[in-house]
């Protein structure tokens, strides 16, 4: 419970003039962890049962890949969301927009023009090695069709930042309800965690049922699962919300009680992603693994999904919240390239997997090479792009 001194100290400056936040060494961490979460995650796809485009797997892959991709977006949205908020109060509407175009728009279009067709010219080639990359990229992006790869979470972010603009000018007290319930979180997580679990549950289960779970909306390079818009948009406004004032006495307090209890959370965890294997073996071994599921299926396996989301989400960040490690260690040296590695990793990833497909080795050496490869080479084009002048402001 809150005292009352507590809670009239957080009350009295819900509202007051924004200041810039200086750098938050466990969020900063924790960032950077997830990007390497999403490289892991590619570097390993080809090697399960869910994304089997290599002549060897391994389980335990697929372990790892039904427990990111049930977490890993959701959780950057909420990452972006955190100093949104106060950023666009201290920004004029047309600087907002001129800043999230630079950091945001300009990556996707450079990145939907030259690295995703790189990255699928891989694939590509494997089917027909006589394709040269003009005429693949020529097709690509006048015929079709146009993947966006995982950049496909850049244009979203940047559509959710600017939708969170509009709402700023209608009303910035919309954040106020969910501020209220991370307040009350910093020392007691289970309310936030619970309000979390009940408003992903209300926007995900439902789109579920209704679009199943492998429906895309697309149109050019611009994708997004379309079960998951709602989901990710949930979590980017609770981020924001989380981010609005207050920050050291919500949810995320490095002092209350989350990062405390970060055990119990990893238990909390494991409870939902097991039951989520249950379902999976059930679709598979009980319903013939059909293409589309009944719908009570759909709803309990989304119902434990977005447990483990919000479960999973706490548990890392009271881990990071909980290190007191001064650094700089391994994440913080990547920090600050760990975005222009999200945007450049994904065709290292695929031409390794290109250039391994042949080799009969167990597919925990190929994704062990693979993965290390790809966070060095996408690390040192990063870095690299970075010495271009004017590049630091967008990478």
């Amino acid at each position: 419970m809150i005292t009352m001194s507590h809670s009239a100290t957080v009350g009295a400056d819900v509202h007051a003039a924004p200041k810039a936040k200086a750098r938050n060494l466990s969020l900063d961490r924790a960032r950077t962890f997830l990007t390497l979460v999403v490289l892991l995650h590619h570097a390993v796809i080809p090697y399960t049962y869910f994304g089997h485009t290599d002549p060897t797997s391994w389980i335990g892959f697929d372990i790892v890949v039904l427990a990111t991709d049930s977490f890993f977006m959701a959780m950057f949205f909420f990452l972006s969301g955190l100093f949104t908020w106060p950023g666009i109060a201290r920004k004029a509407p047309s600087v907002f927009l001129r800043d999230r175009l630079l950091r945001l728009g300009l990556p996707f279009a450079i990145a939907a023009l030259t690295v995703i067709p790189l990255a699928y010219y891989a694939i590509a080639l494997r089917q027909n090695p006589e394709l040269t990359f003009a005429a693949f990229w020529w097709k690509t992006v006048t015929v079709g069709p146009w993947p966006s790869g995982p950049v496909w979470f850049v244009w979203v972010l940047l559509a959710f930042d600017l939708t969170a603009s509009l709402l700023y000018r209608v009303s910035v007290h919309l954040v106020d309800p969910i501020n209220r319930v991370s307040l009350r979180g910093f020392e007691r997580p289970v309310v936030f965690w619970l309000i979390l679990v009940v408003i992903t549950t209300i926007v995900y289960v439902p789109a579920l049922l209704y679009f199943g779970g492998n429906r895309w909306f697309e149109f050019g390079p611009f994708s997004v699962q379309a079960s998951r818009i709602l989901l990710y948009f949930a979590y980017f406004f609770i981020g924001v919300s989380v981010g609005a004032a207050n920050f050291d006495h919500g949810i995320l307090g490095a002092d209350g009680q989350l990062p405390k209890s970060r055990w119990p959370w990893v238990v909390a965890t494991l409870i939902p992603y097991c039951l989520m294997w249950g379902m999976i073996y059930i679709k598979r071994e009980i319903l013939g693994n059909p293409d589309i599921q009944p719908h009570w299926y759909q709803a309990i396996y989304g119902t434990l999904f977005v447990l483990f989301s919000a479960a999973i989400l706490l548990a890392i960040l009271a881990f990071f919240l909980h290190s007191k490690a001064p650094g700089p260690n391994l994440l913080d040296r990547m920090q600050a390239d760990a975005y222009g590695m999200f945007l450049v990793h994904y065709p290292i990833a695929l031409w390794l997997q290109y250039a391994l497909f042949d080799y009969e080795w167990p597919a925990i050496m190929k994704a062990a090479i693979g993965f290390v490869l790809t966070v060095l080479l996408s690390w040192g084009v990063t870095a690299a792009l970075r010495k271009i002048p004017g590049a630091s402001h967008v990478l």
